[in-house]
């Protein structure tokens, strides 16, 4: 059981006059936000604007709690005692760094071990906050024995793109699969150049996602040859990060043996939306025509949909797409039974097409 409304307050703060109600709403819909923010941004591509009008909802709701001070504790504190998941956590890290309540963050910390998706919600929490208002626990944490705050360092330096200079060599080596995978990472997004001949050698890790943010890592920084293989064995693996992979082979392999290797995975059902998919990914436009075609597949329309929405952004502006396949014909009803995926109506598309010229230049 969590400290809750014994918990002592701070010396000297003043005590405030709240609306139960509202502030227990606050706790509620800023956790919620969070953690739709967070689902929006794993869709590959995320829509920007959708994320963006949930941010805006998300920070009203996080101003009433800041207005409540100390006296939101109990609500946060029920909210992930009711649901302790990673919106809950993103809001109980939050508000113990808002606060520089060392003991709140303690707290955090420990409920932050207790799953490695809870965790997301800590590390959302170091990065809704500006550089400089988490910079003493992040250099406290990066070269702390404990090993779940290190990874905590490392991901506040990756979302902020802080650079960690010689110590992220060191953090390559880290005992912990967790906090080297995150280095790796950190590397390939600072374009740390003077780290690759460290990178290829972790290539050999025998952890697989340190092994994939290496070679993905190679492949932000222009070296990606020898990575090539770990890429497309995780993108055809189908794990979450399996988008992520696509585009670092598609990136790290030139436009014709990358053709072919999509070629390949078309002429299996199992990996023919990956192909699909990593179409979009080429930055050719002259491929909608045929991107049309695989749309009236139900086993390939939503991997269609995610390469149109790549090669033409302007898409997402038109009413292109369901979210019930069932409205586009029997076939997608027999395919998807109850489950909801966002397909885009190919004849509409179509026509989209047309009206813009994209079918004309093609």
């Amino acid at each position: 059981m969590l400290a809750a409304t014994g918990y002592p307050k701070s010396e000297g703060a003043p005590e405030r006059r709240i609306v139960p109600d509202v502030v227990r709403q606050h706790a509620e819909q800023a956790a919620f936000f969070w953690a739709q923010r967070d689902t929006l941004m794993m869709d590959d591509p995320p829509d920007l604007h959708v994320v963006a009008g949930v941010d805006s909802r998300l920070e009203a709701n996080l101003d009433g709690l800041r207005i409540a001070g100390q006296a939101a504790w109990p609500f946060i504190v029920a909210a992930y005692e009711d649901f302790p998941e990673k919106g809950e956590l993103f809001l109980y890290a939050w508000l113990a760094i808002e606060q520089n309540d060392g003991l709140r963050v303690s707290e955090a910390v420990e409920l932050g071990r207790r799953s490695e998706d809870d965790a997301r919600g800590w590390v959302g929490a170091l990065a809704w906050h500006k550089p400089g208002t988490i910079a003493p626990l992040v250099r406290n944490w990066i070269g702390a024995q404990d090993a779940f705050k290190r990874f905590l360092g490392v991901s506040a330096c990756l979302e902020h793109g802080v650079d960690p200079k010689q110590m992220l060599a060191r953090l390559f080596r880290d005992p912990d699969a967790r906090v080297r995978a995150a280095s790796f990472r950190l590397a390939g997004k600072l374009r740390r150049a003077d780290l690759v001949k460290e990178l290829r050698a972790a290539l050999q890790d025998g952890e697989g996602q340190s092994r994939f943010w290496a070679a993905w890592a190679q492949a932000e920084l222009g070296s990606g040859d020898l990575a090539v293989p770990e890429l497309r064995k995780v993108a055809v693996g189908g794990g979450p990060d399996a988008m992520t992979a696509l585009r670092a082979a598609v990136r790290a392999s030139p436009d014709k043996d990358v053709r072919a290797w999509m070629g390949g995975l078309l002429k299996s059902p199992e990996t023919a939306p990956l192909a699909v998919r990593g179409a979009g990914m080429l930055g050719d436009r002259s491929l909608l025509h045929w991107l049309i075609h695989q749309m009236r597949n139900p086993a390939l329309a939503a991997a269609a949909g995610g390469a149109l929405l790549e090669l033409f952004p302007e898409a997402r502006e038109a009413d292109l797409f369901t979210t019930e396949p069932s409205q586009i014909g029997q076939d997608f009803e027999d395919h998807f039974g109850d489950k909801v995926a966002k397909v885009p109506f190919a004849d509409k598309v179509k026509a989209w097409g047309n009206t813009g010229g994209w079918l004309a230049a093609s």
